[in-house]
């Protein structure tokens, strides 16, 4: 199967998709909304990958909270 859109933002950490997946966040849409304090106490997830999730939620209107 092809997507044309990746599962996370291309240039997150794999420590940072493992720390997510693990929180139960499963692909961008799922963390639409997600408080930016409890994902920045994931291990593995740090401000680039915070960074990077914010930008792609922003070019689809969306943000973290």
């Amino acid at each position: 199967m092809s997507t044309t859109e990746p599962v996370f933002p291309t240039g997150i950490g794999n420590p940072a998709m493992r720390a997510l997946r693990a929180a139960g966040y499963t692909c961008l849409d799922a963390l639409a909304g997600a408080p930016a304090a409890e994902l920045a106490s994931l291990h593995g997830v740090g401000p680039k990958a915070l960074r990077i999730v914010q930008e792609a939620l922003e070019r689809t209107g969306r943000s973290l909270s």
